[in-house]
């Protein structure tokens, strides 16, 4: 394939279904579904795919029943923990994004020290987006925005305010599961992504699904609101 996506982005949906269909808590389809997200980061790696984002927890999955919130934000700790290691090993950058004022302490403190870790790593940048909203995203960079503005600082654009500044929009976002949106998930951001929508659940995502939204991707022509024969 020669036309890889620099940035792959995926909301993983399906967890809760996932249990359900074999008569399990719905903690339990999660903490499988972490297995899906070690699967797809082993293949970005060995396809030297630069941005892998995850979208994990969003600012409404606060709403959520408590107890599975909780497990939720155990087993993020949890994997934190324990993948510490292999983003050293493999050479990765790992970044939490998000709002961070329903956050415990503890697990801001675990995010802060992997993230300091990995920093100076090279490879593949491990994104997991937890407790974000696009509308949030928004919301927060305007008002920074707004500040400096007021300020005097004229040569200024929103999104270098955006949580994600620095990091380049997602060429390809991927939602299993069969569910056809975005979900309130980096609105600025996928202007002009590709998506791509499979009715397989998250736990069952692993190397043979993503390289199938990988094919696929390369197989289309981005225009950027170009025509063809101008991208020719």
């Amino acid at each position: 394939m020669g036309n890889l996506p620099k940035h792959i982005t995926i909301i993983m949906d399906g967890n809760g279904r996932w249990a359900k269909q074999r008569g399990k808590e719905r903690i339990y389809g999660h903490f499988e579904g972490a297995e899906s997200v070690r699967a797809c980061c082993e293949l970005a790696v060995e396809m030297g795919i630069e941005y892998l984002s995850l979208y994990a927890f969003s600012t409404e999955n606060w709403n959520r029943p408590k107890e599975e919130v909780a497990g939720l934000m155990k087993l993020m700790a949890k994997s934190i923990l324990e993948e510490r290691p292999t983003f050293e090993k493999n050479n990765i950058r790992f970044m939490v994004l998000g709002d961070r004022s329903m956050l415990s302490d503890d697990l801001i403190a675990d995010i802060d020290n992997a993230m300091e870790e990995t920093s100076g790593n090279t490879g593949l940048t491990l994104i997991v987006f937890l407790s974000y909203s696009g509308k949030w995203d928004l919301e927060q960079a305007a008002s920074r925005y707004a500040l400096d503005f007021k300020d005097g600082k004229t040569d200024i654009k929103l999104e270098d305010y955006l949580c994600t500044a620095g990091i380049p929009d997602p060429d390809l976002l991927i939602r299993t599961s069969g569910e056809q949106r975005i979900s309130n998930y980096m609105l600025w951001q996928c202007a002009y992504t590709e998506f791509y929508f499979t009715e397989t659940l998250w736990p069952d995502f692993r190397k043979p699904e993503l390289r199938l939204a990988i094919e696929t991707y390369s197989s289309r022509e981005r225009r950027f609101g170009k025509t063809g024969e101008q991208i020719k």
